[in-house]
């Protein structure tokens, strides 16, 4: 093989009870690894960047192990097989993997999969036909269980996940409300995506976030799919359905305070008041509903039932920034880098 270079992004410090700095990260630059029997070399050609690898900087007891510190930034890819040692995997095929921030990767061939995009996008088995789009998918339907005429709030509207959800929840015939961070935010989750009224959450507290969720469900929230955490946690717990239920599917809110135990409201008592049902949510526990999952969306895609929106950085090397980015609430949609184009 010609020589080439791999540029990684490396954990450089953990952030303890505060923001992710670009100083947390490490710019590598090493040689191309040579795959093992039964490896595949890959190149990456599109990077997600997804809330839940602030959790994995954080050393704080979690459902997976984190980083370590000088480990490659764990993520996952679209890549290309560019040398096999495994029988199922020929160069030239396009694949999803854990590869990480990485411009090349040697993984087991078993820990790849093949995809066939079928005319879509390759970014999009990243995002909507991806872990996103699947935890919206999973998560509203299978512990949701949303029925026609329910009203549906889903938090961080606009994001990767909750822009699928909220589209989802009304192709089943339900009133749906989001709230984001921002005036086009709200716009495009209204009228692009079809939601019925949408919350700009900045600078309100409990109270006055719980007064407008009153106002726009003054029957109350039958699923809140909860993406954050926090104030609107807060707002729509007090506003809840007679059997209302509660999707815990994340907590950007909280992620800059994960070695600090949450000590909010506790809620057992409008629980109990409601009956309602509160569960937590790991994409993982659904990989059986992967093929039914994207034979639906997609359908939904080519029909245009469904909308989504990408915001893509360029170069590997522009990950950190990106990621602080998304913590923040600044992209636009699902937070893509672009690594490489394919050569197949």
């Amino acid at each position: 093989m010609p020589a080439l270079s791999n540029t990684r992004v490396l954990l450089a410090d953990r952030p303890v009870n505060r923001r992710v700095q670009e100083s947390d990260f490490k710019i590598d630059v090493t040689a191309v690894p040579e795959p093992g029997d039964g490896e595949v070399l890959l190149r990456t050609l599109w990077l997600s960047l997804d809330p839940y690898m602030r959790g994995r900087m954080s050393a704080a007891r979690s459902y997976a192990k984190p980083v370590e510190l000088g480990e490659v930034m764990t993520g996952e890819t679209v890549s290309e097989v560019v040398a096999s040692r495994a029988a199922s995997l020929k160069p030239g095929d396009t694949v999803l993997a854990r590869a990480g921030w990485q411009q090349y990767a040697v993984l087991p061939g078993g820990e790849v999969e093949r995809i066939d995009p079928q005319g879509m996008p390759l970014s999009y088995f990243l995002g909507v036909l991806g872990m996103p789009g699947q935890t919206a998918y999973c998560a509203l339907l299978g512990v949701g269980q949303p029925k026609a005429g329910d009203t549906v709030l889903i938090s961080a509207a606009s994001g990767a996940v909750g822009q699928v959800a909220g589209q989802v929840a009304k192709l089943k015939g339900c009133r749906v409300i989001g709230t984001a961070g921002a005036s086009d935010k709200i716009a495009y989750v209204k009228e692009t995506l079809g939601f019925d009224a949408a919350i700009d959450y900045k600078g309100k507290d409990r109270d006055a976030l719980g007064a407008e969720l009153a106002e726009l469900a003054p029957k109350g929230i039958d699923v809140f799919f909860d993406n954050v955490g926090g104030v609107v946690h807060d707002a729509a717990l007090a506003n809840l359905a007679l059997h209302g239920r509660v999707i815990i599917v994340g907590g950007i809110s909280l992620y800059d305070r994960l070695e600090t135990p949450d000590t909010g409201i506790r809620w057992n008592r409008q629980l109990l008041v409601k009956r309602a049902r509160m569960e937590g949510f790991l994409v993982w526990d659904w990989r059986h509903q992967t093929g039914q999952f994207r034979r639906d969306v997609s359908q939904w895609l080519r029909e245009g039932k469904i909308r989504y929106k990408e915001d893509v950085a360029d170069g590997i090397a522009a990950a950190p920034r990106a990621f602080i980015g998304l913590l923040a609430g600044q992209n636009r949609g699902k937070q893509l880098v672009r690594v490489a184009a394919p050569q197949s």
